[in-house]
């Protein structure tokens, strides 16, 4: 709620600061170019709360972080960092410029129309600055796999003795580089050299985070919550530990609005009597919805509790064991009777996606 005398809006940017102020008591306008430095902007804001009464500092969500946010919190200024896709935005605006979106930032913020994301201690950007290093490895990996397959399929080279990417398919590349590839010319070799080298570096980077992920998952403020997901099918340590990482503060939710946090709900165009559902939103945190995604398929198969399983359920409370078995159940079940309907798979699997992270949220916000 709105409760300071001057709202002013920031709109931030790696090589300056437009900042647009209210102040609701006599109506003034003020309005600066500040330097982008932290101390700069800090400085700033304490002026004009000296002037203009105690403030209110918005600005988006973006590529510069949460420093300029922790200073400000730090120097006594309430802050808050509005979602980007949340803004309320004219349909009819056709002119934006820095100066508008720091105006317009301070007039909802004025009105309460701001919803503001959760500002991450230090510590925990540490933390996903981690995960998502490692997803960008990932992401970075699955091309340059991509790149190296297809250039041996335009050269008539298939792999066809099992699955791709395992140590006999590491030795039949080695082969076909070594022996088979001169041939083709000292073009193609020099690529194929350059892919498998770029595939061999990003398995060496992802490895490595993995360590460092699974190191931090054992000893860290998120070791709890990771543990209780691990009690699901299909969450492993790193996906848990990554969950629990990009969604943070999973009390701001509920079991309900998480799907909807995450984009795993349809979207809805209606009016009147027409009512009219299509592709789920997509909106929200495009990692964790992944991860759920991926994870909902392992639900497919029939449910019979492992070795794996099992001792992911020793590291975890009892309730937390009891409850992932009955969320593995359901699931499983959920799964069934959408085949017996003839739902598409990938339908069935967002649906399946959509309900775990419920149970996800149950885990990771129950008192043990």
């Amino acid at each position: 709620m709105f409760t300071e005398r001057t709202s002013l809006g920031l709109d931030v940017h790696a090589r300056s600061v437009r900042a647009a102020a209210i102040d609701t008591r006599t109506g003034e306008v003020i309005e600066r170019v500040v330097w982008p430095r932290t101390v700069d902007v800090v400085g700033f804001v304490t002026d004009l709360t000296r002037q203009h009464g105690p403030v209110l500092v918005t600005y988006e969500a973006g590529p510069t972080g949460y420093g300029l946010a922790r200073g400000l919190l730090a120097a006594g200024h309430r802050t808050q960092v509005a979602a980007p896709s949340k803004l309320l935005r004219p349909s009819g605006e056709r002119v934006k410029t820095d100066r508008r979106d720091a105006m317009l930032l301070a007039r909802l913020a004025r009105n309460d129309d701001i919803v503001a994301v959760t500002i991450p201690t230090p510590a925990q950007e540490s933390a996903r600055d981690l995960v998502r290093a490692r997803e960008d490895v990932r992401a970075a990996l699955m091309s340059a796999r991509h790149q190296l397959s297809k250039l041996l399929l335009r050269h008539g080279y298939v792999y066809l003795q099992g699955k791709a990417w395992t140590g006999g398919h590491d030795r039949w590349l080695r082969r076909i580089g070594t022996h088979e590839l001169g041939a083709d010319g000292v073009g193609t070799r020099a690529a194929f050299d350059d892919g498998y080298t770029a595939v061999t570096q990003l398995l060496a980077r992802r490895d490595r985070l993995d360590e460092q992920i699974l190191a931090l998952a054992a000893d860290s403020e998120y070791t709890a919550i990771t543990r209780r997901l691990g009690c699901l099918r299909g969450i492993s340590t790193l996906t848990g530990f990554a969950l629990a990482v990009e969604i943070g503060d999973w009390h701001q939710l509920t079991g309900s609005s998480i799907g909807s946090y995450l984009g795993l709900v349809p979207s809805e165009s209606s009016s009147g009597a027409s009512r009219v559902q299509g592709g789920i939103t997509k909106t929200g945190n495009s990692h964790a919805r992944r991860l759920l995604i991926e994870a909902a398929w392992h639900h497919k198969k029939a449910y019979t509790p492992g070795k794996t399983m099992q001792q992911r359920w020793a590291l975890a409370p009892a309730v937390a064991a009891e409850r992932g078995d009955a969320g593995n159940r359901r699931l499983h079940r959920s799964w069934q009777r959408m085949t017996a309907h003839k739902k598409r798979h990938t339908v069935a699997n967002t649906a399946i996606a959509r309900e775990l992270a419920g149970w996800c949220w149950s885990l990771a916000t129950m008192d043990t």
